[in-house]
């Protein structure tokens, strides 16, 4: 299956979607919400897939949405669906991301604005290039955050830096990003996709059941007591105990090898 705007690659269990506007930045018009949305549920659906890798061609990674598009629609008098006035594929794609089975980590080879760089925050680990960028510039255009930026960024930067960056709309580097806790590491644009390479192949190798559910384990812990984090673990931790990845991983240790999970 083909995509006008995004690209599709599948190699080792890793599945490398790379939007595909760079004339626009890989700003979210044209089909790229709805190419992105579809290949993440292709990604998720397919068992041979363990990791998948979230970038941009070019030299960004997301300018967020196509303003351009959006002031040609205003011009004509195009309005908004009623439909996506209430349940936004924006919203869809998101909800995508954090209930797909397998880990999404985000190579950030440039800038992340406004959509992009929640989108990027919607992954669940990021790694950005020097030349990365990232700005909730939602209020540059008199617009409200979206994308889920008012649920990720504070979780992340804590409160008070959230309301500063969505407040002003301010641009930071890869090292500011980096010291904020936005990205785990900062890394030469050359050796980017190596680096995120290496650590897909290497969570790809793991016993993908146990990932899976410690990825829905870390999330519902942000949103519940220790008690309700508790009890999810222990759900987890019983069906773990029963997989043939599990019985693997514990012949492994006793023989002195590296295991061979397959995911059942």
């Amino acid at each position: 299956m083909t995509y006008k705007c995004l690209l599709y690659d599948e190699q080792e269990g890793i599945a490398t979607l790379t939007l595909n506007r760079p004339e626009r930045l890989n700003a979210l018009g044209d089909t790229l919400r709805q190419d992105l949305h579809e290949a993440l549920r292709r990604a998720s659906d397919d068992p041979a897939i363990r990791v998948m890798i979230l970038t941009g061609a070019g030299r960004g990674f997301c300018s967020g949405g196509d303003v351009k598009a959006m002031n040609e629609a205003k011009a004509s008098g195009q309005s908004q669906a009623l439909l996506d006035k209430v349940a936004p594929s924006r919203d869809q794609t998101i909800l995508a991301m954090r209930d797909a089975p397998k880990p999404i980590i985000a190579a950030v080879n440039g800038p992340a604005a406004g959509a992009g760089m929640n989108l990027a925050l919607a992954c669940d680990i990021r790694i950005a290039s020097t030349t990365a960028r990232f700005g909730e510039t939602f209020v540059r255009r008199g617009l409200h955050v979206d994308w889920g930026g008012t649920y990720f960024l504070p979780r992340l930067v804590g409160m008070a830096r959230a309301c500063e960056l969505i407040f002003t709309g301010d641009m930071i580097d890869a090292e500011e990003a980096l010291e904020l806790g936005l990205v785990s590491r900062v890394v030469e644009p050359e050796v980017l996709m190596t680096t995120v390479r290496e650590l897909a192949h290497k969570i790809a190798a793991g016993p993908p059941i146990a990932i899976r559910l410690a990825k829905r384990a870390l999330y519902r812990s942000q949103d519940s007591d220790l008690r309700s984090a508790l009890e999810f673990e222990t759900y987890a931790q019983n069906i773990c105990r029963d997989t043939e990845d599990a019985r693997e991983g514990i012949r492994a240790f006793v023989e002195k090898r590296a295991p061979s999970f397959q995911g059942r």
